[in-house]
């Protein structure tokens, strides 16, 4: 593996390693849940990483303290980057995990630097922070107590349930800060989700997620992603997959059409032959421009799915805006929030 000389976020050579080689300890655990799976625990020398300019991200900073994801999903975008530490981009980005074992010290320690200035820190936006490994590593504590010592805004994209171990942290944070929580939720289909996310809790649960943290005064918005065409668009699925969102109290739904990046384009199309082998050629013509499906089919979803919003009751999405919980008053009416992420 190339560990050293290596931007770990984007891949591209830097003047500082990371991590270098002598800095990291493969692990294997004999117990269920951990089964095939190999951990790569490194030290890094810093976790804030930039987003690149020519990004459609519209924050400048994240946190990832993993790489590589046991929720297998075969569309992940980022299975690209576990090669750019010779690692395996489809079984490999499934069971080769790297994880920044001090990643809450080395956060705590940039946050409080004179350089720092407080900006938005989006987390999940590469691989999942709440992915199985977290239940054993338990870095996320660490990572949330850190920005709301600092009062730093953040926001947490997840499609994992372990997040409500975390509930009082999250709220404590959201009364000195900003605070963005949304969950990805595409469809709602059982077997399309068992052979896309087989490593990932159920739609539902996800869903249950959404609800909890607004019982407990956190807005929590939607990713409706991805929407898988012809498997995962008919406007049925659409309606169905909105009226749940809707049903569990988000304060948002965002449609995201599903896209194909180098690395997660080969991993699908090759899930997709094994699957679903009369949708490759429909694949390949509506892909054939690159990594995005055609502009006139993700305005008809994006159409369809805030139509289906407006009706179920769901807000409109406001882009840059994240939920800060209001000092103790007499029954305050939770306010409307949209994860900065979106």
């Amino acid at each position: 593996m190339r560990w050293d000389n290596l931007n770990v976020e984007h891949g591209r050579a830097a003047d500082t390693a990371l991590f270098g080689a002598d800095a990291v300890t493969t692990r294997t655990f004999d117990m269920p849940e951990f089964r095939g799976i190999t951990f790569h625990e490194v030290r890094a020398r810093s976790v804030l990483n930039r987003v690149p300019g020519a990004s459609r991200m519209p924050f400048e900073w994240t946190v990832n303290p993993y790489r590589g994801c046991s929720h297998a999903c075969v569309y992940c975008f980022a299975r690209k980057t576990h090669g750019y530490l010779d690692l395996d981009t489809g079984i490999g980005f499934d069971t080769q995990i790297v994880v920044k074992v001090n990643a809450p010290e080395v956060l705590r320690r940039q946050l409080g630097s004179t350089r720092w200035h407080g900006d938005h820190v989006a987390m999940g936006t590469n691989v999942d922070c709440y992915q199985r490994a977290e239940g054993r590593y338990r870095l996320m504590p660490g990572i949330i107590s850190a920005l709301t010592e600092h009062a730093n805004p953040f926001s947490i994209l997840t499609k994992g349930t372990l997040i409500l171990r975390d509930l009082d942290l999250l709220v404590r944070a959201a009364r000195v800060t900003d605070v963005g929580i949304s969950v990805s939720v595409g469809f709602l289909d059982p077997a399309l989700w068992r052979t896309v996310e087989p490593g990932t809790p159920a739609p539902e649960r996800r869903l249950d997620v959404v609800r909890t943290l607004g019982e407990h005064g956190i807005g929590c918005g939607v990713l409706m992603a991805p929407v898988i065409p012809f498997l995962g668009d008919h406007p049925e699925q659409l309606r169905t997959t909105v009226k749940a969102i809707a049903d569990a109290g988000a304060t948002s739904v965002t449609p995201l059409v599903l896209h194909l990046r180098p690395g997660a384009r080969e991993w699908f199309m090759a899930w997709l032959g094994e699957h679903h082998p009369h949708l490759v050629r429909r694949y390949e013509r509506m892909y054939a421009g690159g990594s995005y499906a055609p502009t006139w089919y993700q305005r008809r979803i994006t159409r369809q799915v805030h139509e289906l919003a407006r009706e179920y009751g769901i807000g409109p999405t406001r882009a840059g805006a994240a939920r800060r919980i209001r000092p103790a008053g007499p029954a305050p009416q939770p306010e409307p929030t949209q994860l900065t992420l979106m």
